[in-house]
């Protein structure tokens, strides 16, 4: 019996509703935050809605809307989405070999629904079962969609009748986002190694205003990993 027939599909299906759930739930700050944030920089409710169902990208639309507020131009906001969302190239890379046999809008909808939270919650799910569970990825990619758009109508609700609400710190969710996603995923010394020097090095950049210094510390930790994990097997 192969490990697809041995956990019913509705057993997965609603795995894959649960798991991403207290993710879903743990971004619905960031959210209201970035619904709130294109109020107050002109976008009408409408125009703030679309951002959230049409892009569907937390922190690209964070940087974005900062830009707005600031007058940057459109080369700019697009050069720094584009920077933020490259780690999904990496994402996308890990999935290709599961979705080569897929129809086109299968791959469609994966790569849209593709966010880090999804692929956190999947690829654990993957290792789990040994096999790629599509319909997981799926279920799981559209709890998140749909808690997302919902939690950006209640900050463009919310930006309409209560002013700075920026002020709240509602911005701490999407570091507490991430951490909850790495921890878990720290099971060997490379990995430990690789997030620590991550760490630092996004704290000393950020403190000495080094240019992209979240990028250059994700790519530090990876090359210190590697190395390690190179070294020790």
């Amino acid at each position: 019996m192969s490990s697809e027939q041995t956990q019913p599909v509705r057993s997965i299906k609603l795995a894959a509703f649960f798991d991403i759930l207290p993710l879903s739930i743990a971004v619905i700050p960031w959210g209201i935050l970035c619904g709130s944030l294109a109020i107050q920089v002109g976008l009408s409710p409408l125009q703030s809605q679309l951002m959230s169902l049409l892009v569907f990208a937390g922190a690209a639309q964070l940087s974005a809307l900062t830009l707005v507020g600031a007058g940057g131009g459109i080369a700019t906001i697009l050069g720094s989405t584009a920077v933020i969302s490259s780690r999904h190239l990496l994402y996308s890379a890990t999935f290709r070999s599961h979705a080569m046999g897929l129809p086109l809008h299968h791959k469609m909808l994966m790569a849209f629904l593709l966010t880090d939270e999804m692929f956190a919650v999947t690829e654990n799910k993957r290792k789990e079962l040994g096999y790629f569970p599509l319909d997981y990825a799926l279920i799981s990619g559209a709890t998140f969609y749909v808690i997302w758009n919902l939690s950006t109508l209640a900050g463009i609700v919310a930006g309409t009748s209560i002013p700075d609400l920026e002020s709240l710190g509602l911005e701490f969710a999407i570091a507490a986002t991430f951490i909850a996603m790495v921890v878990p995923n720290i099971n060997s010394s490379p990995v430990l190694v690789a997030v620590l020097v991550s760490a630092c090095c996004a704290v000393l950049f950020h403190k000495f205003e080094v240019p992209n210094g979240l990028l250059l510390s994700a790519l530090l930790g990876m090359v210190v990993g590697y190395r390690l994990d190179k070294e020790t097997s």
